[in-house]
């Protein structure tokens, strides 16, 4: 550390609870620039920086605990028709994985075969309504053609 920045900081630390003339008068020894440093230093009065850190805390804890987010902005905007993917996607997993537990031997043929039938029933139902939601959202009334009057 440079011998005039040592200065400084032994300046300031002795002068950290003096008022602001009293901090100044200790700059004697210093040269110019050095003395503008440490009179910039305490310029701001402190009842500024106080305040200053007042207002910021303050607004710290308006934004923390009083300002609340939109509803809208918490909950992503599902439709039904991801809700039914998502559904489907979980009996799919499900299946995966109690095939997967079947093979390691965790599960008699049995059992296997009866939540195999409850899971491939319940994938059957949420396609049907994946089907009817698709088929809602696509239903457009097909244009009449009138009858062909070519002559052969």
């Amino acid at each position: 550390m440079p011998a005039s920045m040592a200065a400084i900081l032994a300046v300031l630390w002795r002068s950290a609870f003096s008022p602001l003339l009293g901090s100044l008068e200790r700059t004697k020894g210093l040269s110019g620039l050095e003395r503008l440093g440490v009179a910039v230093l305490f310029v701001i009065p402190d009842w500024a920086a106080l305040g200053a850190c007042f207002a910021l805390a303050a607004a710290v804890v308006l934004f923390v605990f009083y300002i609340q987010p939109d509803a809208s902005d918490l909950a992503p905007h599902r439709t039904t028709l991801d809700k039914l993917f998502e559904r489907r996607d979980t009996i799919y997993d499900n299946l995966r994985d109690l095939k997967f537990e079947h093979r390691a031997g965790k599960y008699s043929e049995g059992d296997y075969e009866l939540m195999k039938n409850s899971l491939e029933e319940e994938a059957a139902v949420v396609l049907t309504e994946i089907e009817q939601v698709t088929e809602s959202e696509v239903r457009r009334p097909r244009p009449v053609r009138p009858p062909d009057r070519s002559t052969r």
